[in-house]
């Protein structure tokens, strides 16, 4: 299902400061430790040489004109290990998420391997926590920037900073927060001048639209979990609906960023950005084993 939802979403006009053509910056990375280790990091180099946080230095670079933004990418196609921005890590580097003191590394689903997209996430957005997202559906934001999903024909590396055409987004629930993915395409991807829409992914990429959705519903299923559900009556939103809900995640980060209104909250993200002072240094090690688990396939 495309669809767009009935239920009204609220449109958050920003200055025209949010929309620019610029030219991303020549950034780099910085990588410490062994990857699929708990003491891996990878860092944001900024122009000058100094640290900076994927999270909070990369420019959104949303373009409502031509429906572009900016994506970091954590996690390329076709791969288990679950990395992502870490809010709790000052500059907020990529790292290992692990839970209950074990790293995370998705099952792979018949019949993908690990993360069927290049999977990231959209700089200077947050989805709040501390306030439901929309009216009537009672659910509030996962504390984490924007999810997306790459659909391109290539695959990415972890801390490559894309610019993307947006195509539209779906809601997830996952924990009864609302976590939505968004999803874009790289605009140098061969394909990209022929996707301009969900109705432009379907007819150029069928059923692709289709397994996103049962992908996302049935990863957890391997770990016992049940399946997740999604909102808007499991639908897509379309262009302009996405658009608006990353201005709106990004006036949520600006909230963020400021504090005001946060003093209750004590999860809130780490909100260093770079600076004279940070200078991290490259120490990468040699990568450790993963788990035979990531060369199963699991049936749900």
């Amino acid at each position: 299902m495309l669809g767009s939802t009935s239920l009204p979403l609220k449109r958050f006009i920003f200055s025209r400061s949010l929309s620019s053509k610029a030219i991303l910056p020549d950034f780099k990375t910085i990588s410490q430790g062994s990857k699929y280790s708990p003491d891996f990091k990878q860092y944001l180099r900024m122009p000058n040489g100094n640290t900076g946080s994927f999270f909070h230095d990369v420019p959104l670079g949303l373009n409502t004109e031509n429906s572009t933004v900016n994506m970091v990418v954590e996690i390329p196609r076709w791969s288990n290990a679950k990395f992502e921005i870490s809010k709790e890590t000052k500059l907020n580097p990529i790292i290992q998420d692990t839970k209950k003191g074990k790293l995370r590394f998705v099952n792979n689903i018949f019949p993908f391997k690990g993360y069927m997209h290049n999977y990231g996430a959209i700089p200077q957005t947050w989805e709040d926590p501390t306030t439901e997202e929309f009216e009537g559906l009672g659910l509030k934001g996962d504390n984490d920037p924007l999810d997306c999903c790459e659909i391109g024909s290539k695959v990415l590396n972890m801390g490559d900073i894309k610019k993307v055409k947006i195509l539209g987004s779906l809601g997830l629930i996952d924990d009864g927060e609302l976590d939505w993915k968004i999803i874009v395409i790289d605009i140098r991807d061969p394909i990209a001048d022929k996707i301009n829409t969900l109705v432009d992914v379907d007819k150029n990429m069928p059923n692709l639209l289709h397994h996103t959705r049962e992908w996302f519903r049935n990863y957890k299923v391997p770990q016992g979990k049940p399946k997740n559900e999604f909102a808007f009556n499991e639908n897509y939103l379309d262009v302009k609906e996405t658009i608006s809900i990353i201005q709106k995640c990004n006036h949520s980060w600006n909230k963020l960023i400021s504090g005001k209104g946060l003093n209750s909250f004590k999860a809130k993200p780490e909100t260093q950005r770079t600076s004279d002072n940070t200078k991290e240094m490259d120490n990468i090690q040699p990568s450790s084993p993963v788990p035979a688990e990531t060369k199963i396939w699991h049936y749900v």
